[in-house]
């Protein structure tokens, strides 16, 4: 899985420890005038408005991935496009703030540098001048897990939609498993409300995070029509028989739409015989005695 979020950036002065670690990057030894030093704030453990949350064991992953990733705008994958290099990266607890899980607040702050040039000149003005703010990261993560039960969202295990309620308890995603970190972009539009992040999930080639969350609701409402599905069937296998039940029960998840279908068809039928509908009435040429006796008192 493919995320995209966005942070902030923020100004720091190139302190000679800070000049040493830069200086593991370049080919040749960078001076403090050479360089424009600033910090980006990625992304952190509070849940998003597309319901979702790092865990803390990843961000802790994700600081180690994103040392040496470059910098672009707009996550356009290519050399010209290339402005700025994380040198540095740790975890930050805020001490006093929570999440809205009531979670100490962590977040994956960066340490990042660019060259003082004639072409870059004009991005280190709008960042100094407060308008080169957001940033956006790029990377893959192991699982999205399911704040209720800790199942994959999505998965047939999973029937639970983010965003809504179980028993008082908000469902959300737990990204977890930080599997690689691909790059850092400054972008204009932030999403996240925490950090102002836009995210979107899969490559370059997939559908934008709208469509794509439209998919995945129509992906949750299907998982629900199958499990209704399979319950009815396994609730007609015990009214026909119950012995097969238990053989019956550990087959029925590996079906697909066809074949339940098909096998709740023949249960259905096999109970009709088995139970046939009794009517009040007597039938078309049958003929009964009315006396009236059946109402006196």
């Amino acid at each position: 899985m493919k995320v995209i979020k966005e942070g902030s950036a923020g100004v720091e002065q190139a302190a000679a420890e800070e000049l040493e670690a830069v200086n593991a990057f370049a080919k040749t030894a960078l001076r403090a005038g050479d360089v424009y030093i600033f910090s980006v704030l990625l992304c952190d453990n509070d849940i998003d408005r597309d319901f979702e949350r790092f865990t803390e064991e990843t961000l802790s992953e994700l600081a180690g991935l994103f040392v040496g990733k470059t910098g672009i705008c707009d996550h356009e994958w290519k050399t010209g496009n290339q402005v700025a290099r994380i040198y540095r990266a740790e975890v930050v607890t805020d001490p006093g703030r929570a999440t809205a899980s009531g979670a100490p607040y962590r977040y994956l702050k960066a340490h990042a540098y660019m060259l003082r040039c004639d072409e870059t000149a004009p991005l280190i003005a709008q960042i100094e001048g407060g308008i080169k703010k957001e940033t956006s990261v790029g990377l893959s993560v192991a699982k999205s897990l399911c704040s209720i039960c800790g199942q994959e969202l999505g998965s047939a295990g999973c029937s639970h939609v983010k965003g809504q309620e179980y028993g008082g308890k908000l469902c959300w995603a737990e990204l977890t498993g930080a599997v690689d970190a691909y790059e850092w972009s400054f972008v204009a539009v932030p999403a996240q409300k925490n950090a102002g992040v836009m995210k979107r999930f899969g490559t370059p080639e997939t559908p934008e995070a709208g469509e794509l969350s439209k998919l995945r609701r129509a992906a949750a409402l299907g998982e629900k029509y199958l499990k209704a599905l399979r319950d009815e069937t396994l609730r007609l296998c015990l009214v026909c028989d119950e012995g097969c039940y238990p053989a019956l029960k550990a087959a029925v998840p590996a079906l697909d739409e066809t074949a339940l279908l098909a096998l709740k068809a023949a249960l259905e039928g096999k109970s009709r015989k088995m139970f046939p509908p009794v009517t009040q009435l007597p039938g078309r040429d049958a003929v009964t005695a009315f006396d009236g006796s059946e109402y006196q008192i």
